[in-house]
Parts: structure tokens; C-alpha cells; sequence
């Protein structure tokens, strides 16, 4: 099930909001989350339920070892315990079947394996529930001594299955105690409304734009295609998952949690390394947190840390080479930034430069990431630069059919409308229409929003969910 579709959107949630704000006792209210979770985790594929279940049952037990234990040795162990299970898991699900063709190419035998089909999420639970016991070893977080409870927090279907994801000692006070109000109800009601508007209008649309360049003969595409091909996808890659990270936000500030940002604007970064300091922030900082710093961060063998950390990121998103090289593309960019900056401190380049080099280096990024046979994804980078076949008339009908869609496309990648409508929200609720505003037309604004979303969604035959295989 995902958040982007009339089951969940008309019947799921009004059903869940239904029940979970129809009882007064905090219990209920967490019995019906964890039911509805389950529900909606079970909904394609019911058997991995019993997974989640397990990882949820190993956590919560180890984390109380931990903290009944906590500075001896039995800790310690229960601690490596947890991690080795459930990398264990993670591996076997998601990797085996990588590892099986990896040694049948390398030694030239064939192997008959039939791999596991992907429970979906479970780079995200998995995660968290590491997360969840680090940080009580480390004294950081209390263990969690109702099972029930812990559960909730493993199979919150608000981001469960996409992230972002969520540590267990940022929302540990709202597991406890939860402040429902109407205000942060409406204020996730309209953070949910704006996610699902850019992954149904803007991601969307900019998927089926880019399949025309990127599902297609590559070897007919000019230069010009070949950019504006990938261009789309990092647009719609942009959108798809901030668009589910707001909705996931958003859904729970409806059920009165409150969940950290994963995306600031990655797109107006004007360095490589500031780019991934605003692209999956929680991700990146969960790789700084459990590896990086622990490895010895910048104090210690840093060139070494920071590539085990881009290994490890581009082996996260999916069991295939291209991720991975992926992740070193941009350790390299990364480790050559630091460098240059300890080299030539006083280097201070011109801001339309950076920015220029950052979309350049992102852009060809994406077609690692997104070309799982290598082979495919050198050929369409070797289209960057063909000077042979430079623009064609099938790109050129695409930008200009399309021109006005890709100009709100890019602007929406940047602060320029939010600030908008916050000087617009601040400077008409302090004037004499605040009432008027307040009542009308800022409701009215959101369900003409809403009201558009749905009609393109009623259109669309094309509603993939990107991060739904990572």
C-alpha cells in the first residue's frame, strides 16, 4: 500500500484517524496504531509480517539485556548479538542474491539459487531497531519495558516502509505521552496534502517524461536527451522521496508525533558534501552516528572512514554493483572536496561555479543510480559528452511541451515558495483579513491543492514509488 493511492488516501486513513481518536486511553490509541500498521505493512505481502515481528521481538529483548547489564560484558555481547542478527537478516533477504551472481561471474560457475523476494522496508526497520539498542548501550536512551510499545515504534506504518527513518530516543517521550491538538493535526494535514502533491504531480510527471529518454535506444538519443533525460530523474527521484518523507511527517503530526526532516533543499546546495548534508538526512545521519564517528570520524583515518561510510550507503539502496559504485562516485567527490579545502583554505570559488559543478556532479551520479546493468549506464554517460549528435527534435518537442511544467519543477526545488507563502501567511493573519484568511481562503487554498492532486492522480496510470526497493 502506498501513501499515493485512493485505497489508502479515501479508506485507510479516514478509518484509521476514526478509530484512533474515537478512544480516550493512550492504550487503545497505541493498539489501534500497531493494528493498523500491521495491516497496512501486511497488505502486499503478508508474510513478511512474521519478520517484522521477529526483528521487533529480538530488539526488545536485547535492549533490556543491554540496559540490565549495562558496562559489563553481557551487554557488550548482547549489543554485537543484535547487530549480527540483524545485519544477519538484512543480508540474507536483501544481499544473497548478489553475493550468488558475484561469485558466479568471478569463477565462472553456475550456481542454481533462487533469492528471496525483498521485504519491503526493511533497510528502514532494520536500521531503526540497531539504532534503538546502540543507543542504550551507549546510556542515551532508557530501554523500552513494554514489548508492545517497542512495537509500535518498529511498525508505525506513517514510515515504516520508506523512511525516513526515525530513532527510537526521538519520539521515546511521545511513545509515553502524546499532545493532540488541532493545531498539529492541521499542520500534518497540510504537510501530508503538499507530499502527496509533489509525488503525484511533479514526480510523477517528471518519471513518465524521463522514461521516454532513459527506457529507450539510447544510441538515438542526442547529447541534449541524454541531459535532460537524467535532469527529469533527478527531479522525479527529488520529489518522489521528499514528497513520501513529508507525507510520512505530516501523517504524524496527525497521530501526534513528531518526526525529524530528511530533505533541506538538497538541490541549492552549492558543494557536493553540502549536498548529502541535505539529501536522507536521516540516513546520512545514522551512517555519521553508528559508523563514521565510531570509526574515528575526522580525528583518525578519515579517507578510510568516509569510504567505508559511501560503500555501506550505496550497498543500503540496493544489492547491485551499480549502488555501490554509486556510493564510492561519491566518496571520491566528497574525500576530493576535504582535501582541497585542508590544501587551499583560502580557495574561494565564485557561488554560480559551485552550484554549477554540484548539478553537474549530481546529475551524472544519477545515472549509477539508476542503470542497474553498468554497461547501459556507461553508455548513457558516454551521451553527456557525444559532440556528434548534439541536440534532436524529439528533445527539443519535449522541453517545449513541457517547458512550463520544468520551470515550476526547478523552482519548487528551492525556498522560493515556502518563503513566499510564509511572508503571504504572516503579513495576512496579523492584517484585518486574518479572520476571513484564516477561516476561508487558506482552507480553500489547501483543498484546491488536494482537489487538483486527486484529479491528476485519477488521470495517472504511472505511480511507481522509487525507495519502495531500497
Amino acid at each position: 500500500m502506498v501513501f499515493s493511492s485512493l485505497f489508502f488516501i479515501f479508506l485507510f486513513l479516514p478509518i484509521s484517524l476514526l478509530l484512533y481518536y474515537s478512544v480516550s486511553s493512550l492504550k487503545w490509541k497505541n493498539g489501534i496504531l500497531i493494528l493498523s500498521s500491521l495491516v497496512f505493512y501486511a497488505w502486499g505481502e503478508p508474510v513478511w509480517v512474521v519478520l517484522l515481528l521477529f526483528s521487533s521481538i529480538v530488539d526488545y529483548f536485547h535492549g533490556r539485556i543491554v540496559e540490565k547489564y549495562y558496562g559489563k560484558w553481557q551487554s557488550k555481547m548482547a549489543l554485537m548479538s543484535s547487530v549480527i542478527v540483524n545485519i544477519g537478516l538484512l543480508a540474507l533477504f536483501k544481499y544473497s542474491g548478489m553475493v550468488v551472481e558475484s561469485f558466479d561471474m568471478l569463477f565462472g560457475t553456475t550456481t542454481e539459487y533462487r533469492s528471496f523476494s525483498l521485504p519491503i522496508g526493511i533497510s528502514f526497520y532494520t536500521f531503526q531497531t540497531i539504532s534503538y539498542v546502540v543507543d542504550v548501550y551507549r546510556g542515551e536512551v532508557k530501554a523500552q519495558q513494554s514489548f508492545w510499545k517497542f512495537l509500535m515504534f518498529v511498525s508505525l506504518f506513517h514510515q515504516l516502509v520508506a523512511g525516513p527513518i526515525v530513532r527510537y530516543k526521538d519520539i521515546a517521550q511521545e511513545i509515553e505521552e502524546r499532545n493532540l491538538t488541532i493545531e498539529k493535526f492541521g499542520i500534518g494535514g497540510r504537510r501530508f496534502i503538499i507530499g502527496l502533491a509533489k509525488k503525484v504531480i511533479f514526480a510523477n510527471t517528471a518519471g513518465a517524461l524521463a522514461s521516454h529518454f532513459l527506457d529507450g535506444g539510447l544510441m538515438e538519443l542526442s547529447m541534449g536527451g541524454h541531459w535532460l533525460g537524467m535532469i527529469l530523474f533527478g527531479l522525479q527521484i527529488y520529489y518522489d522521496f521528499s514528497g513520501y518523507s513529508d507525507m510520512a511527517i505530516g501523517l504524524g503530526h496527525m497521530f501526534g508525533f513528531t518526526y525529524q526532516e530528511n530533505f533541506r533543499y538538497p538541490y541549492t546546495a552549492q558543494s557536493v558534501t553540502d549536498f548529502w548534508r541535505r539529501w536522507h538526512i536521516s540516513l546520512g545521519s545514522f551512517f555519521r552516528d553508528y559508523v563514521y564517528i565510531p570509526l574515528g570520524g575526522n580525528r583518525r583515518f578519515y579517507l578510510r572512514n568516509l569510504f567505508v561510510v559511501w560503500f555501506l550507503t550505496g550497498l543500503w539502496h540496493g544489492a547491485s554493483w551499480n549502488f555501490v559504485l554509486w556510493g564510492l562516485y561519491y566518496g571520491l567527490w566528497i574525500a576530493s572536496e576535504k582535501q582541497l579545502e585542508r590544501a587551499f583554505p583560502f580557495l574561494k570559488l565564485p557561488k554560480a561555479i559551485k552550484y554549477v559543478y554540484m548539478l553537474i556532479v549530481t546529475t551524472i551520479g544519477w545515472t549509477l543510480f539508476y542503470f542497474e546493468d553498468l554497461s547501459q549506464g556507461i553508455l548513457y554517460m558516454k551521451g553527456f559528452i557525444q559532440i556528434n549528435n548534439i541536440w534532436d527534435t524529439a528533445t527539443e518537442l519535449v522541453l517545449v511541451n513541457n517547458i512550463w511544467f520544468l520551470l515550476l519543477a526547478c523552482i519548487g526545488v528551492t525556498p522560493w515558495i515556502k518563503r513566499l507563502a510564509e511572508k503571504t501567511d504572516t503579513a495576512l493573519s496579523r492584517s484585518t483579513f486574518s479572520t476571513v484568511y484564516n477561516i476561508v481562503v487558506y482552507p480553500v487554498s489547501l483543498t484546491i491543492i488536494f482537489v487538483v492532486t486527486f484529479i491528476v492522480l485519477m488521470g495517472q496510470t504511472y505511480n511507481p514509488f522509487l525507495y519502495f526497493r531500497f
